[in-house]
């Protein structure tokens, strides 16, 4: 088996489980290599104490799970079977008894909870996303390379969307534009929604880019990333077109300032908790402190949204390896809305900063 797979055996041994079953398709993807979007459809892994571990997908996508380097049994099914007397099958003839199964909670809905329950009703279920989101905060080399390359894109994605910013654009025009330079350089697939947001559309964290004209005066954000080989990149920066207020400057000045006073405070060793309150401090000695309402970061790589979580509540410990973002934000309505978010990767007396367009402010002409 793979290491990650030896790993996950490893650790049912030690904690006396029988069998875990993976349904998350981004877990699915770490342990097997298998990059798919199941839709509605049920995807898994299964991995035992000993044994092999076996895949579970649509039919229609066995023959991509071999090409992607998955070599051992596969459950295909069509869409009007149903795989799970096919699952439960497999399992009694691997072994006599399953008495604790390991799922993912927060992922498993309801219907499928119950149909496994009902199949294996002897067994008590336990939740796999603790050590599942252990065994990915820390990133591998060749993890950490693929996020480089996904890294570079976002700078690029940023600097066509400065290029293109223009008065009488709007924001559509723009997030168009990027993505379709992206897909030139053979990108399929953003990490989230692109999110080009103007003037006083910025204010909202988590916008929605729509028909909105830019103007002189006002401030532009880039929120985005780009999948590479299932890795994830998120980058946020905020320009100017042309000159802005006393107050919009002073907002940036601040962002700016909080979020470089967190990257230095990375390091092994040191909490989230205090990395996250090092920028929301100068944030909120700035008299900005109710308008920074989200967490300062949060985990990146096959999801876009992992561990660690970067609260002013997280008193986990910063380690060699792991990669997240730090994006400090003041959003105030009908003024502005500042965002700047780098990913960072956690080296052995600090960070090093993976994504490289300058952050000092814009002013695009």
């Amino acid at each position: 088996m793979t290491s990650k797979l030896n790993t996950i055996a490893e650790w049912l041994k030690q904690e006396q489980i029988d069998f875990c079953f993976l349904t998350n398709p981004d877990s699915v993807f770490y342990v097997s290599g298998f990059l798919s979007d199941p839709h509605e459809r049920l995807l898994g892994v299964g991995i035992f104490q000993s044994g092999d571990p076996f895949l579970v997908c649509p039919s229609m996508e066995k023959e991509d799970a071999k090409k992607a380097g998955w070599g051992y049994d596969i459950i295909g099914y069509t869409d009007i079977e149903n795989p799970w007397p096919l699952i439960h099958k497999l399992c009694n003839d691997r072994t006599k008894s399953l008495e604790k199964i390991a799922i993912e909670k927060e992922h498993m809905n309801v219907e499928r909870y119950e149909l496994i329950g009902s199949l294996f009703s002897q067994a008590t279920f336990l939740p796999a996303e603790e050590k599942l989101r252990k065994l990915r905060m820390v990133k591998s080399e060749s993890e950490i390379a693929t996020i480089r390359e996904a890294c570079a894109l976002a700078d690029y994605a940023i600097e066509v969307g400065c290029s293109e910013i223009a008065e009488g654009k709007t924001e559509l025009e723009v997030l168009a534009a990027i993505e379709y330079e992206l897909k030139k350089k053979g990108v399929s697939e953003m990490s989230f929604s692109t999110m080009v947001l103007t003037g006083q559309n910025g204010a909202s964290p988590h916008g929605n880019p729509g028909l909105t004209i830019m103007k002189k005066g006002d401030l532009v954000l880039f929120d985005l990333g780009v999948v590479v080989d299932g890795y994830c990149s998120d980058i946020t920066r905020t320009v100017a077109l042309g000159d802005i207020s006393e107050k919009q400057k002073e907002i940036y000045d601040t962002v700016f300032k909080a979020q470089a006073a967190a990257i230095e405070a990375s390091k092994p060793g040191v909490t989230c908790q205090s990395v996250d309150l090092t920028a929301r401090n100068i944030i909120s000695a700035a008299g900005y402190g109710e308008y920074f309402p989200h967490r300062l970061g949060h985990g990146l790589g096959i999801s876009v949204h992992e561990y660690p979580s970067l609260t002013e509540t997280n008193t986990l410990l910063l380690e060699e390896g792991m990669v997240f973002t730090i994006e400090p934000g003041i959003y105030v309505p009908g003024v502005a809305g500042v965002r700047i978010e780098d990913d960072v990767l956690v080296t052995s007396n600090g960070v090093e900063i993976l994504t490289k367009f300058p952050k000092e402010l814009q002013i695009i002409r």
